[in-house]
């Protein structure tokens, strides 16, 4: 290895449907622009596409059924056995649908991070995209963020502008922020395994310099 290369950084990732996020960095490491290895994919729900996605891709997969469990509490703890059998130094929740425990996210501090299709800190949860056009938003978009123990709550990383056309209802609007979704997550997924991104003291630093509230912001260069 030349001094020049990034050492691949072993991720992990939680999904519980389709896995497009999924398919963006498995699609960046077979170009050469992510220094990753996708360690594993896991899902909460079985027969899902992104499971079939990762094993077109060879990466190994496992399926941990929340149905399956007595409580919250129990699903978390074999979620973290099997999470830390992988040895991942980073944890990407690519539409990962369940709410996580306090132990959970404070295990991975640091080196858990989400996707969330609005401008965080608006519309934290679900039907963003309905809410951003119901209260008349100009710009709505995606948030990449560090995972903590609030829901959608983390430090922003990166986020991308998409303006609201007025011609937009929740289902356009939605596909446009899709594609952005896949621009700025490889590229969070990126910074963070060249060591360029960091979360010190509850907030997310690039490069040494800390990030504003709202992360590094792109304006999407599409309607």
């Amino acid at each position: 290895m030349s001094s020049t290369e990034v050492k691949t950084l072993r991720v992990v990732v939680l999904i519980s449907g389709s896995g497009s996020n999924l398919q963006a960095l498995i699609d960046g490491v077979a170009n050469g622009d992510l220094p990753i290895e996708i360690a594993a994919v896991i899902s909460n729900r079985p027969d899902v596409l992104g499971l079939t996605r990762a094993t077109n891709a060879g990466i190994p997969t496992a399926v941990l059924d929340h149905k399956g469990f007595a409580s919250r509490e129990a699903f978390d703890q074999e979620l973290m056995r099997t999470i830390d059998a992988y040895n991942p130094g980073l944890v990407v929740l690519a539409g990962f649908m369940r709410i996580l425990t306090a132990e959970f996210t404070q295990h991975y501090l640091g080196r858990m991070i989400n996707i969330h299709p609005s401008l965080l800190p608006k519309f934290q949860g679900l039907h963003t995209h309905q809410r951003a056009i119901d209260a008349g938003e100009s710009h709505h978009g995606v948030t990449v963020h560090f995972v903590t123990a609030e829901l959608d709550g983390g430090p922003a990383i990166v986020q991308a502008l998409v303006p609201v056309l007025a011609s937009d209802d929740a289902s356009l609007l939605a596909k446009r922020v899709q594609r952005q979704e896949h621009v700025i997550y490889p590229l969070a997924v990126k910074w963070f395994a060249q060591g360029d991104l960091k979360m010190q003291d509850g907030k997310a630093e690039l490069k040494g310099e800390l990030l504003p509230a709202c992360g590094y912001q792109i304006e999407a260069n599409e309607p």
